[in-house]
């Protein structure tokens, strides 16, 4: 695995970047568990291999005190997600009523089906836990924050070596100089409490320098952006969820994937995310769709597992939209399916 800078890297991070659809079932198969407040889970009964697509896309009604972000949060879902999902929405200010997508849809990764899954494209872990008693196998999904483009999260293979409650914090000098550039002066190291970046969680990747972990956060905002110094973060309610049942030497594969493709109930999907170009200075470069190649090279993994023919209008349009969403790109989709995503009127209750 390659490694980018050595140091406890994580922590403080420049969280500042400013700023349909009502689904139609059509006989998908996953539903989402939700829970009320600011805790959220999305789990879902693992598909069988020939099936690659879970969840559902949800429209709700925003109330008056309503952001975008407190309502991912209360969904599982990051801030540029829902971000690009609602593209004509106000981040702060939504308004009474206003109609919200929740892209609680998502195209499994190209990975195993096991242990911990990270596609930073999508800034997005999956967790795929061991059989039940009666051996019925889930999967879980939670949002992410990810490294800075100067500070980026290393891929390939690796495992959890160490876990950690209540930490502290030892930010490495590259961190602390970057601060004094900016103003402001870091401490040797942070103990635990509200001040402490790391919260109140921390899971050591086996990666050399021993610089990368999953962990929770004090910042809660930033979940769902590239803003890290290149550990994954999560909301504090997942990492805890997760450190709890998570046993040192679990599997982690972390990937970038920008086009994710497979199929479901004998539909072909892509869902594609934007990309960064690699000079762009994060919180300011205008994000930028993945080349279409890339999303043949990921059709190409999984066409052939089914009958339906690609219609390409439709994968291009996916392309250049890079929605975050599933999108059917074949010419025998219902029309439940279309590019534009048709949606029916519902109560917002992923347990409907």
């Amino acid at each position: 695995m390659n490694m980018a800078r050595v140091g406890e890297q994580c922590g403080v991070a420049r969280d500042g970047r400013a700023s349909v659809l009502r689904y139609v079932s059509a006989g998908v198969l996953l539903l989402g568990a939700w829970v009320a407040g600011a805790a959220a889970a999305l789990t879902y009964p693992l598909p069988p291999a020939d099936t690659d697509v879970i969840g559902e896309i949800r429209i709700i009604e925003a109330d008056r005190s309503d952001t975008l972000l407190d309502l991912g949060r209360s969904y599982g879902i990051g801030y540029e997600e829902m971000r690009r999902a609602n593209p004509d929405v106000d981040v702060w200010l939504p308004g009474e009523g206003t109609e919200i997508v929740i892209p609680t849809r998502f195209v499994l990764p190209d990975a195993p089906r096991e242990g911990l899954v990270i596609n930073l494209a999508e800034m997005r872990l999956y967790y795929y836990p061991p059989a039940d008693e009666d051996g019925r196998r889930t999967v879980e999904t939670y949002p992410i924050s990810v490294g800075r483009m100067d500070w980026t999260t290393p891929l390939g293979e690796t495992r959890i070596v160490a876990k950690e409650e209540n930490p502290y914090w030892y930010p490495p000098e590259s961190i602390r100089e970057e601060a004094r550039a900016e103003g402001r002066e870091l401490p040797k190291a942070v103990p635990p409490g509200p001040q402490n970046p790391l919260g109140r969680h921390k899971m050591r990747l086996d990666i050399p320098g021993g610089a990368y972990l999953i962990h929770g956060t004090n910042n809660p905002l930033g979940i769902g952006m590239r803003v890290t110094h290149g550990c994954v973060r999560m909301f504090p309610e997942d990492v805890e969820s997760l450190f709890e049942r998570l046993p040192v030497n679990t599997a982690v594969r972390i990937v970038n994937q920008p086009v994710k493709a497979g199929w479901v109930a004998g539909t072909l999907f892509v869902e594609t995310h934007p990309i960064l170009p690699p000079e762009a200075e994060e919180l300011t470069a205008p994000v930028q769709p993945p080349a279409l190649q890339t999303a043949v090279e990921a059709l190409a993994g999984v066409v052939l597992r089914g009958s339906a023919r690609v219609d390409h209008e439709r994968l291009g349009q996916a392309v250049r939209a890079a929605s975050g969403m599933p999108v059917a790109v074949s010419r025998e989709a219902s029309s439940s399916f279309a590019a534009t995503s048709p949606v029916l009127a519902g109560s917002g209750d992923p347990l409907e």
